[in-house]
């Protein structure tokens, strides 16, 4: 049962998250913490830390790593074909209607339509991310890592994988993981 639960929790985040990584990461958060609690609000945090400063797609490696956790290598298997799976079904099914539709105003409209939506999405998870943060570490804290990465992301314009690693670094030094 276990195994058929990793497969349907990634299966469903990634069969719903139309628009890639940023639509499935809110979607994976909620399988995995909320319906299965298979991981903390903070330990997904931390996981999504790190699975942005690898090369790759953010989902594969969240189900790879969260599939181990749980079911070892076969557990990292099934939650990776469960990630996979929808995009490839999609894909034989709806390649030939490619061409008829990639110019449609209709097709154009509904992906103007989902963005708003994934923001809101990302939002909530960004906010729900702040709670955790500032309940765990406090206030001063909170200020200097966001505005560390404020000033390295946007004046300075360091890679986002860096600023990642430098508030790893300085949550290792300065931080107690409880």
């Amino acid at each position: 049962m276990m195994y058929w639960d990793l497969f349907w929790a990634f299966f469903v985040a990634n069969l719903l998250g139309y628009g890639g990584g940023p639509a499935t990461i809110p979607l994976i958060q909620n399988e995995v913490v909320n319906n299965y609690n298979w991981m903390t609000l903070s330990e997904f945090g931390d996981l999504l830390a790190i699975a942005n400063a690898l090369p790759g797609p953010i989902a594969t490696k969240l189900a790879g790593f969260i599939g181990f956790e749980i079911g070892g290598v076969l557990g990292a298997t099934i939650a990776l074909a469960g990630t996979i799976l929808p995009s490839a079904i999609a894909v034989i099914i709806l390649f030939k209607f490619v061409d008829l539709f990639k110019d449609s105003a209709e097709v154009k409209l509904m992906t103007k339509a989902v963005q708003p939506i994934i923001a809101v999405l990302l939002a909530v998870m960004a906010y729900q991310f702040f709670l955790t943060f500032f309940e765990g570490s406090g206030i001063i804290h909170l200020i200097l890592l966001t505005v560390l990465s404020f000033l390295t992301l946007s004046k300075w314009k360091i890679h986002p994988s860096l600023v990642i690693i430098g508030a790893l670094v300085y949550g290792g030094i300065f931080l107690q993981v409880a």
